[in-house]
């Protein structure tokens, strides 16, 4: 099973918090999985203070490399639980993939993994 198949990477960027929340919309949209590295903004919303002081919060940026089939609905998804149609609330953005290896599934007791 070495079909080639087309992937996009979908990169969501969301307050500390939400993480958790974009992963499950996204399994149930039907990606497998996703990554989450922690970050801090620096937007036009992400001025806050502290006692006076500025301060850059904290952000959670998911990385979820989806089949480029289930792309659109993933990120529907995603924009949902993040609500990203809000100011301030996070941004996703969808990067095609020319590459992709070592994605493996279990398939009747053997590993397969494919590669684009």
């Amino acid at each position: 099973m070495n079909e080639i198949q087309s992937h996009d990477l979908i990169v969501t960027i969301v307050n500390r918090g939400w993480s958790d929340m974009i992963v499950k919309a996204s399994k149930a949209a039907g990606a497998e999985g996703g990554t989450i590295v922690f970050g801090r903004g620096t937007g036009i919303h992400e001025t806050q203070t502290l006692f006076g002081i500025p301060i850059e919060p904290e952000k959670e940026i998911v990385l979820t490399i989806v089949r480029g089939n289930k792309t659109e609905e993933v990120l529907a998804a995603i924009m949902e639980a993040g609500k990203l149609n809000k100011p301030g609330m996070g941004i996703a953005f969808v990067v095609e993939l020319k590459k992709v290896a070592g994605i493996c599934h279990m398939i009747e007791g053997t590993w397969v993994c494919h590669a684009s």
